[in-house]
Formats: structure tokens, sequence, C-alpha cells
């Protein structure tokens, strides 16, 4: 361990399901002997935090629970069998915070589908605090001189939509249609989309988000608001459809339309969690159509790697805005009323 680590620290924590969030002092956790002691700095807030703070999901939460999953910081500290890693490193705690690397998924780099996977903002105290600790093994290295507060969102809404354009086996020129194109996974959808030469349709609502759609190099945007049949635009703006579809809302009927525009042969990649919401596809359409649904659940460490690669080398960049920890719940009362344009990142020292 290192020295200079204080015993308490400052951190947003609910002690039971839709409970106040408190701003307050609690303990510094102590890394186990494969863990690193990592000091955020910065932490990206995810709609999966708000979903768990409200108990939305069926796989309960630890509680009490500090939530957060994309934190990034300096390693500070770290238990005795941690290898490849130092004092003063970059690194990043992300969803899978660790998995057991033993069974079947795992073996086959599908870490993030392991029955025993711990789970940071979840099953594991997570990255609203100071400090946290996170798996040696799973925790992201981030490259020396990176801006922490920028690459913080990369860590979860990155990776994530990274490995769902990835599901999707979209080749260059072909079209990308992105559902809640401008939010805070939509906005960077868009960027890694375009980066990996797609042409990218995106659906969202309201002028300032068609507005941030088009600054990140959008093609072609629908606002749901507005249109009188999305699917029929989709369709007509494609020349037949979707090749991959991205779903990123939280919308059920948006999810349904999905698979209804996508292209024959085309690929839907369901990513974002409404509470309690079904995918509906019509069998006939689906079965002629030949079209293919799949989910698509954040990535593995190689996704991670590959992912950051693409925001070093300035190809993506997420649309953040600043806020103190303490302004946590008011964060999550904009993304109830879905208010927020891009990504909200708390500042673990204000």
């Amino acid at each position: 361990m290192s020295t200079g680590i204080p015993k308490t620290q400052k951190a947003v924590i609910f002690y039971e399901n839709g409970g106040e969030l408190q701003y307050k002092d609690i303990p510094v956790p102590v890394p186990k002997p494969n863990e690193l002691l990592i000091n955020i700095k910065y932490s990206g807030v995810c709609h999966t935090d708000l979903h768990a703070w409200k108990g939305d999901w069926p796989l309960p939460v630890k509680l009490p629970l500090v939530g957060g999953h994309e934190g990034a910081g300096v390693v500070v500290g770290m238990g005795s069998e941690v290898k490849h890693w130092k004092i003063g490193d970059l690194a990043g705690v992300k969803w899978l915070n660790g998995s057991c690397m033993m069974c079947e998924e795992c073996e086959l780099a599908n870490e993030s589908n392991c029955p025993n996977a711990d789970l940071s903002g979840y099953t594991h105290d997570g990255s609203f605090q100071q400090y946290a600790t996170a798996d040696a093994v799973q925790a992201a290295r981030i490259p020396v001189g990176t801006d922490l507060a920028e690459v913080a969102p990369i860590l979860c809404a990155g990776i994530t939509v990274y490995k769902a354009l990835k599901s999707a086996d979209v080749k260059a020129g072909q079209w990308v249609a992105i559902s809640g194109a401008a939010g805070g996974l939509g906005s960077l959808a868009v960027q890694y989309a375009k980066a990996m030469g797609a042409r990218v349709l995106g659906i969202d609502g309201g002028a300032e988000k068609e507005e941030l759609f088009k600054k990140l190099g959008g093609e072609y945007f629908i606002d749901f608001t507005k249109s009188k049949d999305v699917i029929a635009e989709v369709i007509k703006a494609t020349d037949g459809g979707a090749h991959g579809v991205i779903n990123v809302s939280a919308s059920e009927a948006a999810i349904t339309a999905s698979t209804r525009y996508a292209r024959a042969n085309g690929t839907v990649v369901l990513v974002g969690l409404p509470a309690n919401a079904y995918c509906k596809s019509e069998v006939f359409n689906q079965v002629v159509k030949s079209i293919k649904i799949v989910g698509s659940y954040v990535g593995n460490r190689a996704d991670t790697r590959e992912a950051l690669d693409f925001f070093s080398r300035g190809l993506v960049k997420a649309p953040i805005k600043v806020v103190g920890l303490s302004t946590l719940p008011e964060v999550f009362e904009k993304m109830e009323k879905g208010q927020i344009v891009g990504r909200y990142v708390v500042d673990t020292e204000k």
C-alpha cells in the first residue's frame, strides 16, 4: 500500500432503493490482494446508475451502495498479489469490476457474462467516491497524459457502444441507425460508427439534439417528435433500411420500431435497458427479411483497449459537462426527465 491515503473520503451513498442520496464522509476502502486502490478524479454518470439507485432491475444491488462505474483516476495503492501495475499509473473503474476468469464465458473472453461477475456501482462500491477498488485484471489501463474528465465516459458508454457496433457487423459505407443518438451513449456511438467508416442516421427528439448529432458528424437526423412516420423515413433515407441498428434509447416503442426499419439481413442490437421492457418483432417480417436481433452488454478487455485507442487518437470525444459530485441528485433528476444532452461527469473534489 502507498502512504498518504486518508482514512475517510467524500462519497454519495444510498441505504435503500430510491432512498436519499447522501453526500457524506465514509471510510476509504482497503484493496483485497488482487485489487487496486484508485484515487478517482472524475466519474461519468450513466443511466445504469439511475436504475441501480431505483432498483429497476431483477438483479439485486448491494446495500448500502456507492454507485458509479465510469471512474478515471490514479493508482495509489494495491494488494499483495497485483502484478503489472505501479503507483501513479492512470486506471479506470469499469462496470465489470472483476470476474472469476475460470468459467466457460471467461475462457471465451466473454467476462461480462461471467455468472460471478462483480459489478462496479451495483454489487461493488463504485466511482461516486474519491477512492475505489477494482480487480487489477479488469481495471482499464489509461494512457499517460490522458484528460481524465474526458476519458471517464469512454469507460462504460464508449466501450459499450463500440462493442455494440462490432456486434452489428456493419461494414464501411453501410448505414447504422442509432436510436437515442444524442444521449451519453448515442453521442459516442455516432463518433465510433463514423470512425469505423459507417454512414450514420440518428433518431432523437429536439433541435438541441439534432444540432449535437450534426456537429458530431452524423449524416441524417430524424426528430421523432416531428416525424410523421419514423419507420418509413429511415427506410427512405437509407434506401432500403439500416444495415445495423444500435438501440440506446430507453423506449420500448423505439426498440420495436427498429425491427421494422432494419434492412434485409440487417442486425438490430439491443443496448439500452428500459425497466420491464420487451423487444417485439413480427415473426413474418423477421423471417422474410432474415433480420438478426442481438443483445450487446459492455465489452471485454480487448474491446476496452480498442475503444480507448480510438479516444487516444482523437477520433471520439465525449461531449461532457463537469459538475461536483455533491450535485449527483440533481443530475439524476435531469436524467429522469430526459433533459441531458451528452454526458455528465462528476468531479470528486467538489
